[in-house]
């Protein structure tokens, strides 16, 4: 998982020197907690006709300084912030991409691609080409190159060209991905999968370097567009294609399939990828985190009218969780306590990328509050459990402390399939919930009980009816023939990062 972001000021005939990577970079800010391994910017200067770019492994606030973002010039530019999975954390592998052939073009993007190995060593074999990242998006820079020449071998670009190249993108990969890309002296375009598991959004507003002209957003979230004063649009739609030109004319297109593809956004966005004050498809994230609580409540209340759990407080686990837990306490009159505080300097460990690190981060980030957790009977909310780890030096920490009694109540079902499009749990066998009933998770993590909602809780609590939850119900909405060559050649990734 990533977070992308795009920024265009029209030029039309009069290109001017504005400088758009001080808000890319200002709106990187807010999509930190998308990936938080490296982080990139990538700018066109309409004036120079030149691309300028810096990328660097860290906090989007350690890579960027006023000296490094004075040279960004451009009236459009793309960031990046990243989350490795697929390829590893190589400096290589940093985003953005760029390549000067067959016109100059850069690309950012979020997401997997489940067949990156074949397609990589097709493009080998076929056309001999030489890769020089294990990054998917060089795939996506390749074939867009390759299909945007044509057989004529023409390098100018046309709108009518970038939907042909698209389609036959779309025929050649399988995964979920939003991407963006600028071309030199043409404009930015943004492309979003077919069953758009991968969030992206369109915003606009008031150029006023240039009255009367609009500047546009594309990003991972809406938080993006609120913070940096662009008005909300819309969602870019599964299978569209979007093209903003230099003369602030934008251009769309949806592709079309022979077989249907339904949508499918990634449940886990609302669940805890976004920020909270992001919307997806118009459905609040925060106000769905609200009706997990609600429901989570509901299950709850009959454990304990049925005297099977007793609870004394309601406890989050920071951050994601506490919009649940709120919710949950007040539907169930329970008191709402802040058992644990979050060191806010540490990365978020779910998205740490080797479990030794994962299970360091949990120390070190939270730290108790001695006189809440104390003979307390404790009911601790999360928002999921993935390998269970973290949940079981939590709960190990809260015993520590004196506390009575622990159920672990969970806004999301049993994650028991593998993710492969940028949730990192491509191996199954590495989930908790795989093979193992509540009462033993229950047992394996410390907890008295341990209480899950239903796939039916879920999309009633989100308000989507279409939704990807292939990790819960193992209902893929793309072909995964090609997921054991993908989980296995993440695991080497990770070893090589050990």
């Amino acid at each position: 998982m990533c977070g992308v972001l795009g920024i265009m000021s029209p030029s039309g005939q009069s290109p001017s020197r504005k400088n758009q990577a001080i808000d890319v970079y200002r709106g990187l800010l807010t999509l930190q907690h998308r990936g938080q391994d490296a982080a990139g910017i990538l700018s066109y200067d309409s004036l120079t006709k030149t691309f300028h770019s810096q990328k660097e492994l860290g906090l989007v606030a350690n890579v960027f300084n006023t000296e490094n973002l004075g040279p960004l010039k451009g009236n459009m530019a793309i960031g990046h912030t990243r989350y490795a999975t697929a390829g590893g954390n190589q400096r290589d592998n940093l985003q953005p991409l760029v390549t000067g052939y067959p016109f100059g073009i850069g690309m950012v993007h979020n997401g997997n691609l489940i067949n990156y190995h074949s397609v990589r060593r097709k493009l080998k074999s076929e056309e001999n080409l030489q890769m020089l990242t294990t990054n998917d998006l060089e795939i996506f820079l390749h074939l867009w190159c390759k299909y945007m020449t044509g057989d004529k071998n023409k390098k100018d670009f046309s709108f009518h060209k970038a939907v042909r190249a698209s389609e036959k993108i779309f025929n050649e990969v399988e995964g979920g991905f939003a991407l963006l890309g600028l071309i030199a002296d043409v404009g930015l375009i943004a492309l979003r999968d077919p069953h758009g598991i991968r969030p992206l959004v369109l915003g606009i507003k008031e150029n006023t370097d240039n009255l009367g002209q609009k500047e546009y957003c594309v990003s991972s979230e809406t938080v993006t567009l609120h913070f940096l004063g662009f008005e909300y649009v819309r969602d870019i739609a599964p299978g569209e294609l979007i093209h903003i030109n230099n003369d602030g004319e934008l251009l769309s297109h949806i592709i079309e399939f022979k077989e249907k593809k339904n949508p499918a956004p990634c449940m886990f966005e609302w669940v805890y990828f976004s920020g909270a004050e992001s919307s997806i498809h118009k459905k609040s994230v925060y106000e769905a985190r609200l009706n997990l609580g609600k429901l989570l409540a509901n299950k709850a209340r009959k454990l304990i009218e049925k005297g099977d759990i007793q609870s004394d407080v309601v406890c989050p686990v920071p951050d994601t969780s506490r919009t649940a837990s709120i919710s949950l306490a007040e539907n169930l009159g329970l008191p709402y306590r802040e058992a644990l505080i979050k060191n806010r300097y540490v990365h978020r460990s779910f998205i740490l990328n080797t479990q030794e690190k994962r299970e360091n981060a949990v120390e070190l980030k939270l730290s108790p509050v001695i006189s809440e957790i104390k003979e307390k009977r404790i009911l601790l909310v999360d928002d999921s459990i993935v390998r269970g780890t973290t949940s079981k030096k939590i709960i190990s920490l809260l015993k520590k402390y004196g506390a009575k009694e622990i159920t672990l109540a969970i806004t999301c079902p049993p994650l028991r399939y593998a993710c492969y499009y940028g949730i990192d749990f491509p191996n199954p066998e590495e989930l908790i919930a795989k093979d193992k009933t509540l009462d033993q998770i229950a047992d394996w993590v410390g907890a008295n009980q341990v209480i899950y909602l239903d796939e039916s809780d879920l999309v009633d609590a989100i308000g989507e009816d279409n939704l990807c939850m292939a990790c819960i119900n193992n209902k893929y909405p793309t072909s995964i023939k090609d997921a054991e060559e993908f989980m296995q050649m993440r695991q080497l990734d990770k070893e090589t990062t050990l």
